[in-house]
């Protein structure tokens, strides 16, 4: 099983977090506020403990469970604490009416993300084309992409642990395609779904 690090303190941090312990793997937290850190690593169980924030993470799987907003500021705060660390971003930059990216290049968060972090670190995108709730309950697809194929590699097999299935969409410049498939779910949740309890996956035909 893998080692992994939560940054962040928040519901997806939580519903990762379960996850991951449901699975055997071995769970570390980090919050700005080491009292909610404390907390959460309660409430997971299963042998999950708490680090300083700043300090060099336990895990060799760092998942940063933070707004979008927050991702690359903390990664350049942690600094060479990540150096060789596999870092996933899960982030979703919408912009204010939810119908678009927050940045209007063709970027990602994971990309900049990339640009920061330091010397050995991999960094991959996943999990943010699912929602919450479904993450809690169902057996959606995840993501994920990537330029380091052993990053991906150690993601994929984190993935495969909590019952899910991984799907490798390629490089890390397809984070950015990622993020726009997450504007689409909300999209689809306001709109043609009409509900928040789907996700985006592949159906495959052998036919």
């Amino acid at each position: 099983m893998s080692s992994i690090t939560l940054i962040g303190t928040g519901n997806m941090a939580r519903t990762i977090g379960t996850l991951a312990v449901a699975g055997g793997n071995t769970v570390e937290v980090m919050g700005r506020d080491q009292s909610k850190a404390d907390d959460l690593a309660e409430a997971l169980g299963g042998g999950a403990t708490t680090g300083e924030w700043g300090a060099v993470p336990a895990g060799d799987i760092v998942i940063t469970a933070l707004l979008y907003d927050g991702v690359v500021p903390v990664v350049t705060e942690y600094g060479d604490a990540l150096a060789d660390k596999v870092i996933v971003d899960i982030s979703n930059p919408f912009n204010a009416t939810f119908d678009g990216l927050a940045h209007s290049e063709e970027t990602s968060i994971a990309q900049e993300v990339a640009r920061v972090a330091p010397a050995g670190a991999g960094v991959v995108k996943a999990f943010n084309t699912i929602f919450r709730n479904v993450l809690e309950k169902g057996r959606p697809d995840v993501f994920i992409a990537g330029d380091d194929a052993q990053a991906k590699a150690d993601v994929a097999v984190f993935v495969e642990s909590l019952g899910l299935r991984p799907l490798d969409v390629g490089g890390l410049r397809m984070a950015h395609w990622l993020e726009g498939m997450g504007v689409v779910t909300v999209g689809l949740a306001g709109n043609g779904v009409g509900h928040w309890d789907f996700a985006l996956g592949a159906d495959e035909s052998t036919g």
